[in-house]
């Protein structure tokens, strides 16, 4: 008989068999392949692919005209902070094509349905990921991906600008000709 198990957590395992919270031959006998998925807040870009495939999905489901999102809309979806991952996406979708009467969902539908998940804090590392994340964004719209421009509006030299880009990993041609 051959068995395999696939397993997901949110707990850094190491960790916690490190401090004996965790069996170390258990961690051992999971632990062949170890995936990685950064959270939703770290691959801002992956948010519009996953919107479309997920309005696509639902309109199937509930037998609907495939909407798209105002361009007002999916600034909103990029930018929010996705402390509930890709469900909480998944899910504010659901939402807003519920409740939208067009086949383009507008950004005041979105902003209510984020508005509704704002409830609870972040902690203050991950609100101040969150920000920096968001002004860097913000100024590589406003120059259209230059990053000279963007590092001294930031007050920052362009070594350090790009440092930052990479952290939050963020790629300037993606803010080149008004993509986003």
């Amino acid at each position: 008989m051959s068995v395999r198990i696939i397993s997901a957590t949110h707990r850094n395992l190491e960790e916690q068999k490190a401090n004996g919270q965790f069996r170390e031959d258990l961690y051992y006998r999971l632990n062949v392949v170890s995936l990685r998925l950064p959270p939703l807040a770290e691959r801002r870009e992956d948010i519009p692919l996953l919107a479309t495939h997920f309005l696509r999905k639902l309109a199937e489901r509930y037998r609907k005209p495939v909407p798209t999102l105002a361009p007002e809309a999916m600034a909103l979806l990029v930018a929010a902070p996705w402390p509930g991952n890709v469900r909480q996406l998944l899910n504010l979708l659901e939402q807003t094509l519920a409740l939208s009467t067009t086949t383009v969902i507008p950004a005041t539908l979105v902003q209510a349905a984020l508005k509704q998940d704002a409830g609870a804090l972040a902690p203050l590392e991950e609100a101040k990921r969150h920000f920096e994340r968001d002004y860097l964004i913000r100024l590589l719209k406003i120059t259209g991906g230059n990053v000279t421009q963007a590092a001294t509006l930031a007050k920052r030299n362009r070594t350090e600008f790009y440092k930052l880009l990479q952290r939050h990993h963020l790629e300037p041609a993606m803010f080149k000709g008004g993509k986003l």
